[in-house]
């Protein structure tokens, strides 16, 4: 096991890479402790979960709304839960996303932490501090910046996963790589196929990897106004892929980072061949270069997006792999990129 940690402005977090859920009664007081799930998750591993009350919760980006939020809620006050309560979630980002800002809340905050199921969640979603549900269909338009006391990433919980999900899960490190560690892209590039097979030593380095890049940026921008906007790399068009056209996310922002890739080459940030060999990881990996969509709806999209400025919205891309860079991009110049795709 390995741990990190991030010292955010609402106390510190430690990420343990490696740590299993079967040691999750080591970091919590049992006694005061709801578990927070979804019910695939609950089906695999409540026989792994220490002995404390659960909520389930229903799975999907449907179900990551204020109404299942009022529904914790309640659920809380019946199980007459105080401030001594400690929330953890179980599950994939969206577990980790509600139950963070349900904890965020709920009597005005209360602790809490997450053992991360998915490859997505343990990459990204369950790391940083980001705690939201989406509103009126507009991805996490509600939300808080608000550290879990830990982050456990059990790489075997990996294995009960969809290979679909799998995949969607390394665009995230992908992204990684490629705004901050050439080398990490490199490694990724020359081991694809076994990192998809989820090779034990090489999921857990580059699980490892992408925490130290994603640590080391929100210990200097927790609260994102500046540096961690590069973690946004391909988000702007994922997310309005997401929205528009319904994809998982992974596959969404795998999509986005080649449209990021295309812009980054036409300002001459980018060459060419290192924009190819984007695509190519991306392809051989499984996830998606090109997702197709109605133009008009994706601007519309773009145009609600959290990171826009009147008619700009702040932009990451490359110059040059392992190397990210944030501009302010006119949303007619998103739109001409797309007539481009």
């Amino acid at each position: 096991m390995k741990t990190l940690e991030i010292k955010g402005s609402s106390g510190n977090s430690l990420i343990h890479v490696g740590e299993s859920l079967r040691n999750l009664a080591k970091y919590i007081p049992a006694e005061r402790t709801v578990i927070i799930t979804d019910s695939n998750v609950r089906q695999y591993y409540e026989k792994d979960f220490p002995r404390c009350q659960v909520i389930s919760i229903g799975t999907g980006e449907k179900i990551k709304t204020l109404e299942t939020v009022g529904e914790i809620f309640g659920q809380l006050i019946a199980l007459e839960a105080d401030r001594s309560v400690f929330l953890v979630g179980v599950g994939g980002g969206i577990v980790c996303d509600i139950t963070g800002f349900v904890a965020s809340t709920y009597l005005r905050g209360i602790r809490f932490g997450f053992v991360a199921s998915t490859l997505l969640a343990q990459v990204d979603a369950s790391v940083g501090g980001k705690n939201g549900v989406n509103f009126k269909g507009y991805k996490n338009m509600v939300g808080v910046f608000n550290q879990p006391e830990f982050v456990i990433c059990d790489s075997e919980m990996l294995k009960t996963l969809p290979e679909k999900e799998v995949i969607a899960g390394f665009a995230e490190i992908v992204k990684h790589a490629a705004i901050a560690d050439a080398e990490m892209f490199a490694f990724l590039e020359e081991n694809c196929r076994r990192a998809v097979g989820l090779n034990a030593e090489i999921i857990e380095k580059l699980v490892y990897d992408s925490v130290v890049i994603k640590a080391g940026v929100v210990n200097r921008d927790e609260k994102e106004k500046g540096e961690r906007r590069k973690l946004n790399f391909g988000h702007t068009f994922g997310h309005a892929l997401e929205k528009t056209v319904g994809v998982p996310h992974g596959e969404a922002v795998s999509a986005g980072m080649v449209v990021a890739s295309k812009l980054s080459v036409s300002r001459k940030l980018l060459s060419a061949d290192d924009a190819e060999r984007i695509v190519n990881l991306l392809k051989n990996i499984g996830l998606p270069t090109e997702i197709p969509a109605d133009r008009q709806k994706v601007i519309e999209a773009l145009g609600k997006d959290k990171k826009r400025e009147r008619d700009k919205i702040h932009f990451v891309l490359l110059n040059g792999i392992g190397n990210a860079v944030v501009d302010e991009i006119s949303l007619k110049e998103l739109d001409e990129a797309l007539i481009s795709r």
